[in-house]
């Protein structure tokens, strides 16, 4: 069982007249905030906002780059070439790091969001896109994902640092991919199922997949949606299980 763990969240969705989550609760018990970057959602005011939270709470600050689409929240596959991927992750980091510096603070890793996420499992052409763009950026920059994806592989090539996650609000199949969102089991919205999950893998490395079967997750970080119905409360039972096991919330970046 590790002495410290981190506590992720995908926060910063609100844009515009639409607001998503509690980000201001939710900011005080993790240790990383994934910020949407004016892409799948958020915009510059959530953005600095966020920024602001993450300076108040001593959150590291992460920015969290996914397709341009709105519409979708970024949860549609697209067909963006590898080299817009790039281009675009260059944009959206950028911006966030800017605002981040006038709040006092810098970007601190990179996660993608949503649809990206899941291509840069598998996708190779993708993946190294991706990595090459953060490591030109700044190759002190970790980058936070699956375990045993494209994406990681990819990292090792580049030299960039590579943390690893697993989701306490989703259900996972055998594959050690996610359940699709809609089918019964993906979304965990029960604060204490979320928490015994998050202490089943922080303890064992694995979690029980949708048929029974044991999907070995080797993490650094566990992550909640900060648009899960009832996420403050799923937030809330997560931390209080890890600490009550002796386990310390500690951002890796």
């Amino acid at each position: 069982m590790p002495d410290a763990i981190d506590l992720n969240s995908d926060l910063g969705e609100s844009f515009g007249a639409w607001r998503v989550g509690d980000d201001e609760a939710i900011f005080a018990l993790v240790s990383s905030a994934n910020v949407a970057c004016g892409y799948h959602a958020g915009d510059p005011v959530t953005m600095l906002a966020s920024a602001r939270l993450a300076v108040r709470n001593e959150v590291a600050l992460g920015a969290h780059p996914g397709y341009g689409d709105l519409v979708g929240f970024g949860r549609r596959a697209l067909d963006t070439s590898p080299a817009e991927i790039a281009a675009e992750l260059l944009a959206q980091l950028g911006a966030l790091d800017g605002v981040a510096r006038a709040a006092g603070t810098r970007v601190r890793y990179v996660k993608a969001h949503g649809a990206l996420y899941h291509r840069l499992v598998a996708d190779e052409w993708a993946a190294h896109a991706f990595i090459e763009a953060v490591a030109a950026y700044d190759p002190a920059l970790p980058v936070l994902g699956p375990p045993r994806a494209a994406l990681e592989q990819a990292a090792d090539a580049a030299g960039l640092r590579y943390a690893r996650e697993a989701f306490v609000d989703r259900g996972y199949v055998a594959d050690g991919s996610l359940m699709p969102r809609g089918e019964p089991g993906a979304v965990v919205d029960d604060p204490a199922a979320a928490a015994d999950r998050a202490l089943e893998i922080a303890e064992t490395g694995a979690i029980t997949a949708d048929d029974g079967s044991r999907v070995e997750l080797p993490v650094d970080s566990l992550c909640l949606h900060g648009d899960t119905p009832g996420a403050v409360l799923i937030a809330l039972a997560v931390r209080s299980a890890l600490e009550r096991s002796g386990i310390a919330i500690e951002a890796f970046a």
